[in-house]
């Protein structure tokens, strides 16, 4: 049977157990509780496993764990060559079962299996293995002193990082936070978004494969309003990495001051835009390019293109490519068919959020040129058909708000300067595209633009070297790259009075 096959995947799917239960220092159990929460295939309201439900009480255990195990040394003194040994293992490992992690997060997000084998599991070991390879390259300093002293700089581990992940991209996102802090020496606790957690458990339980030290790297999956919050109040916790919504990122920062004031790393929300001037070159490939910025993994991306700028010049022409372009992209359909280039979004809740946005989009006059209803050939499943808007002022809500779904917005812009400034009218500042052949426009803007990422002709592209983050509500603190790795670390300053 082929890869290529949609029973490929179904038969492959049917024969995953998956682990299910907390990993705490080394071994796998139940919650504190014996509580249970149900993991749901958004595609056809399927039950795909009922996974142990962390508690305070358990995240403060293997908070605990970690903290002893940090001090002992076991993992943040270990030789560095040997730490990086087993980070590639854990790496070759992650590809070895790159079939079982693709399915898994298809099962549980719905995101499409073709997606996952060519973008979530490559780039999940591409940045294991990055990281690895940073772990013996962090640098301290030695600036010049007065002849009698000796002055230098080093950065070390902070202690035990809290990792809390999203359920839009369940492998890549945990791979994102886990490797920098592991890289760095530093001791986890990593709590999986509820929706999707099965590849997280299953990454803890490869670390420990790859002969990494029990209680290092804990994986306790519950829900955001308990073991999410514990995980942020622990003060046996030096540092929380986080990746979802505004509202929470901010509970982050007020759990870091109420606790023993963490250092904290937030990737936002955003509403990002994408500038088409009008000396852009050939339509039909930024057509392209945006069409797969706004709808690629349903549009449940922070850094999704979401804001369209085009210039009135182009606007007619643009429309008519980008609404061909969707359709023959995008269609929504099984996540297991290889064929699918759209699954469902996350659950019931979140279509339905969606939906709200999309009737309210045309209650204060924007213009519906494509899609705009449930997948209707599939109404078990929690799709949304791409989307697309025109006649949209940027003060309309659903040019102003993250709709963390399949919908884009057509704005008008008067020219450079006028499109810098609707891009910048936001709170926000995640990522931006700006379409052009001018290089003196391409660099003014990208200058000019307040976020913290900028493709200047293409969108989302980029590799494990660019730092991932935003400004503003978008967030602090960066993902990638070694910039990660560092913000994994302390520096510590060393003055040696020198005898003469």
């Amino acid at each position: 049977m082929s890869t290529t096959d949609a029973a490929y995947w179904r038969t492959i799917a049917a024969s995953i157990v998956p682990e299910a239960r907390l990993l705490i220092d080394g071994s796998f159990c139940d919650a504190a509780d014996m509580g249970r929460m149900a993991s749901t295939n958004p595609a056809n309201g399927k039950p795909v496993a009922e996974l142990a439900c962390g508690t305070a009480d358990d995240v403060e255990r293997a908070a605990d764990i970690a903290e002893r195990r940090f001090r002992q040394g076991v993992w943040s003194r270990m030789a560095l060559r040997d730490r990086m040994a087993v980070m590639f293992r854990l790496a070759d490992l992650v590809e070895a079962h790159a079939a079982t992690f693709a399915v898994l997060d298809t099962l549980e997000m719905g995101k499409p299996i073709s997606e996952m084998l060519t973008v979530d599991v490559p780039g999940s070991v591409l940045a294991i293995r990055y990281l690895a390879e940073c772990i013996d390259k962090i640098g301290g300093s030695c600036p010049t002193t007065n002849s009698d002293a000796l002055h230098y700089m080093q950065r070390q581990p902070l202690g035990v990082v809290g990792c809390i992940t999203p359920w839009n991209y369940p492998l890549m996102m945990a791979a994102w936070k886990v490797a920098p802090a592991l890289a760095a020496g530093n001791s986890v606790v990593l709590k999986p978004a509820e929706d999707a957690s099965l590849s997280a458990i299953l990454l803890g339980k490869l670390f420990l494969e790859a002969g990494g030290p029990d209680g290092v790297f804990n994986v306790v999956p519950g829900r955001g309003a308990v073991a999410g919050k514990a995980l942020a109040l622990s003060s046996k916790v030096h540092k929380i990495a986080f990746t979802g919504s505004t509202g929470v990122g901010r509970l982050m920062y007020r759990y870091s001051a109420d606790s023993n004031l963490k250092k904290v790393s937030v990737e936002l929300g955003g509403k990002s835009p994408q500038i088409i001037l009008d000396d852009a070159g050939d339509l039909q490939k930024v057509a392209d390019w945006v069409v797969d910025g706004i709808y690629g993994n349903q549009g449940e991306v922070c850094s999704a293109g979401s804001r369209i700028l085009v210039g009135k010049a182009r606007h007619d022409d643009f429309v008519d490519l980008f609404r061909e372009t969707a359709m023959r992209k995008f269609l929504p359909g099984n996540p297991l068919d290889p064929a699918t280039t759209m699954g469902p979004l996350v659950n019931r809740a979140h279509q339905q959020k969606v939906l709200g946005f999309i009737d309210g989009a045309g209650a204060e006059g924007a213009t519906r040129a494509l899609g705009g209803e449930a997948h209707l050939e599939r109404p078990e499943g929690c799709f949304v058909s791409p989307t697309l808007f025109t006649s949209v002022r940027h003060e309309m809500t659903i040019a102003s708000q993250e709709v963390f779904g399949p919908v884009a917005a057509v704005i008008c812009h008067d020219g450079p300067a006028n499109a810098v400034a609707i891009a910048n009218d936001t709170p926000y500042g995640l990522a931006a595209g700006i379409w052009t052949n001018d290089l003196t426009s391409a660099h003014s803007i990208a200058r000019d633009l307040e976020c913290g990422m900028v493709w200047v002709n293409g969108y989302m592209n980029g590799d494990m070297s660019q730092p991932w983050g935003g400004w503003k509500a978008s967030g602090q603190g960066r993902d990638k790259a070694i910039e990660a790795l560092l913000e994994n670390t302390q520096m510590k300053s060393v003055w040696v009075t020198l005898s003469r």
